[in-house]
């Protein structure tokens, strides 16, 4: 079933994306007045199909990995299919040899404007930015609460530890970026790479107010490395450290003594390093008391404490304290939600072009790309641990897509844009012998791109 739940993910996730830009292109078409003969999700030989009161096929293909808009063209050339694979451009570009007459009255793409056809190029890539705001105010509204991003154990000569900080820390920020989990962490070191310079760390004692921010020097970070160890390098271990995030009202806690941010040192003479083994020693000892030496505000404290005894998942009796670990809660009202979800989507943009940047000029390796196989497991592992976390790749797929598609390689939405761009600039339309040359040119560039990151995906594999 698991072995199911993979390709079902990726499906789902590429059936979701896919339609949306298409829709995109399908919704300024219509706009435009011209015809939409198709709006095709999937390639290759359809499996479903309906056709509306304008004459437009809706179709579902067999191959999940693409579609197209195909609109009515009297030149037959690559110009009548927007889509998000090449296929449309071999198979099904122009109107072809089963096109439809052109009916009285109808509007071919050829006979719009340059604005209009500029304008429908767009619509993909928009829609998907669009998708992707809907998701993380989704995400917002509904709140997601993960553990807070707290250093382990740090090796004094690492980085890191060079800089004098300690564990059990929380980290606040990174380069002034808020860091409320280890994913927004991850996110601003991964705008580093390549870089030279210093990243501001940011970190706190949690609770307090104090905060210290210390740079930590890099000199071309991870420049061509093929897989990054964005935290290992600096000395970052994520942990969970024995932290009392939350003590509740009239528990066994409470009446021990014990507060928020109380940082668990030690129980009946042995060290506690984690909450999992603090856990593990509360769970042990129902009913039972127990020697707690903790430190708070910088004072290590003693204190009994005797957890409840309640029953077990397994019908045996187990220790309850009635605390929780340190966790951070993102979640916004209905409103405010709006300009967060807005921003979240920006802010990714910027960071997809920017690692897109430092590839072309080699400061981040072209192995750190990811094709349909890699995107399968993603897919596959974010829905076993949840439907935020599918979601959320759900959304920044769909920013990545959107960038992709504005690349101005001919066969994509940005090869588009930029013939219509110089027809503007020359000011009559490219011929179509130099469209077909770069077409075949972007193919090219296309497939080697495409054979590059199944590469990637099966050395991960492997």
């Amino acid at each position: 079933m698991d072995l199911l739940l993979y390709p079902l993910a990726l499906i789902v996730m590429l059936g979701v994306l896919v339609t949306f830009h298409e829709f995109g292109h399908f919704v300024i078409a219509r706009m435009s007045g011209v015809r939409v003969v198709r709006f095709s999700v999937g390639f290759g030989k359809p499996i479903w199909s309906r056709f509306d009161k304008h004459g437009t096929e809706f179709v579902i293909a067999a191959i999940p990995l693409g579609g197209y808009v195909r609109m009515l063209d009297d030149r037959d050339s690559a110009d009548s299919a927007t889509g998000t694979n090449p296929e449309n451009l071999l198979e099904d570009a122009g109107v072809g040899r089963d096109a439809p007459l052109r009916r009285p009255g109808e509007v071919s793409y050829n006979d719009l404007d340059v604005w209009w056809r500029i304008a429908i190029a767009f619509g993909g890539p928009v829609a998907n930015f669009l998708l992707a705001i809907l998701v993380y105010w989704l995400l917002f509204i509904v709140g997601t609460t993960s553990f807070a991003p707290m250093l382990g154990e740090i090796d004094p000569q690492s980085p890191l530890g060079r800089t004098g900080h300690e564990a059990r820390l929380e980290i606040v920020s990174v380069d002034g970026a808020t860091t409320k989990n280890w994913q927004q962490v991850a996110m601003a070191l991964a705008a580093r790479l390549g870089d030279t310079g210093s990243i501001e760390l940011t970190t706190r004692v949690p609770g307090s107010e104090t905060i210290r921010s210390v740079p930590i020097p890099i000199t071309n970070w991870h420049r061509g490395v093929d897989e990054p160890d964005l935290l290992g390098s600096l000395g970052i271990r994520p942990a969970v450290p024995p932290v009392l995030g939350q003590v509740l009202e009239n528990s066994a806690a409470q009446a021990g003594g014990l507060r928020q941010w109380d940082q668990i040192v030690a129980v009946d003479n042995v060290t506690i390093d984690s909450w999992s083994r603090w856990v593990e020693v509360i769970k042990q000892a129902p009913a039972t008391n127990l020697t707690v030496l903790l430190s708070r505000g910088g004072r290590e404290l003693t204190f009994d404490i005797v957890p409840d005894a309640r029953e077990a998942v397994d019908g045996g009796t187990e220790g309850y304290l009635g605390v929780a670990a340190f966790t951070n809660e993102i979640r916004y009202d209905f409103l405010e939600a709006i300009p967060r979800s807005v921003q979240e989507t920006l802010d990714k943009t910027a960071l997809t072009l920017g690692l897109l940047k430092k590839m072309l000029t080699g400061q981040v390796s072209v192995k750190n790309l990811s094709g349909p196989i890699y995107i399968a497991k993603i897919a596959g592992d974010s829905a076993r641990s949840g439907w935020r976390n599918f979601v959320a790749v759900l959304a920044l797929l769909s920013i990545s897509l959107g960038v992709l598609n504005l690349l101005p390689i001919p066969i994509l939405d940005g090869g588009h844009i930029l013939f219509c761009v110089t027809e503007i600039i020359i000011r009559r339309p490219v011929s179509d012998r130099a469209q077909a040359v770069a077409t075949q040119f972007g193919l090219f560039v296309f497939v080697g791109i495409f054979l590059l990151v199944i590469y990637n995906d099966i050395s991960r594999l492997l």
